[in-house]
């Protein structure tokens, strides 16, 4: 008689959740709650194209990332900057969709999800596929801006640049998933944000070439792997022109840039597994 109340009170295999369905769900509230925040859009947007502009124009002059013995013609800054400054749109992007885990378990929605029959794992991939497909989307539309700025690319070369952005946004996503899970406070976030995230920008590639700093700061950039992104990112736009200053050709820097993500996504997945020290959900 126990064993079958038993049997009757456990839940069922189907009511355990189904892993694609509740990652679907959580990827759609991140998209509606997205667009439905207007400041988020444009401010994502606004302040890579401030960047873009201000750096872009300041240094256009004097800046020439290569004069090549072989009359490989240089990459100007507005055009060498473009590349990075769609990294920065990604970066904005994975802080404005991760920051929201803190908003969530103070309104009370993240317990909700976590006391739900879902593998924590769904948890994980609906915040890091709608960061990531968010600030996809938003590079994107500033990809729309490159023909006023460089050689337009094969069609083949834009789609990979898609496929890099997703890659790209999905490992800066996860990492910033682990910093915001642990964390009570948005302040404490943005100050985390700027003591890791922007100076992982800034060491990427993006803003100067990476063959043309000391030798410390390369092997610092080396270890970064946003580099990679940014590599991979660059040769998609502007070809294997060895005046960007990458090391790495584009095949082998998204090899190694789709590693880092899929590595920080299996962090995300057992930081957001693991009881947090003040037992609160």
């Amino acid at each position: 008689m126990n064993s079958s109340a038993t049997d009757i009170d456990r839940p069922a295999p189907a009511v355990q959740g189904s892993l694609a369905l509740a990652t679907l769900s959580l990827w759609h509230r991140e998209m509606v709650r997205f667009f439905r925040q207007r400041n988020r859009v444009i401010g994502a947007l606004a302040t890579p194209l401030m960047f873009w502009l201000v750096l872009g124009l300041g240094l256009n002059r004097s800046f020439i990332a290569g004069d090549l013995a072989d009359g490989t013609a240089g990459v100007g800054y507005l055009e060498y900057f473009f590349p990075g400054t769609i990294i920065l749109v990604l970066l904005f992007t994975a802080i404005f969709s991760t920051i929201s885990v803190i908003e969530d378990r103070k309104e009370g929605f993240m317990q909700g999800v976590l006391v739900a029959p879902i593998p924590r794992l769904a948890i994980v991939l609906g915040k890091v596929f709608g960061g990531a497909s968010i600030a996809t989307l938003q590079g994107i539309l500033f990809l729309l801006i490159w023909p006023l700025v460089g050689t337009l690319p094969p069609i083949e070369n834009l789609l990979l640049a898609v496929v890099i952005m997703f890659i790209t946004a999905s490992g800066l996503t996860a990492l910033g998933l682990c910093m915001a899970w642990p964390l009570d406070s948005t302040a404490a976030f943005h100050a985390l944000m700027n003591l890791l995230l922007m100076p992982m920008w800034f060491l990427c590639g993006a803003v100067f070439p990476l063959s043309k700093v000391p030798l410390g700061m390369q092997i610092l950039m080396m270890i970064n792997p946003l580099t990679y992104g940014q590599m991979a990112l660059s040769s998609a736009l502007m070809g294997d022109r060895t005046a960007v200053g990458a090391p790495l050709g584009m095949n082998m820097a998204l090899l190694v840039m789709t590693l880092a993500s899929i590595l920080m996504v299996m962090v995300a997945v057992r930081i957001v597994s693991r009881p947090r020290k003040d037992g609160v959900l």
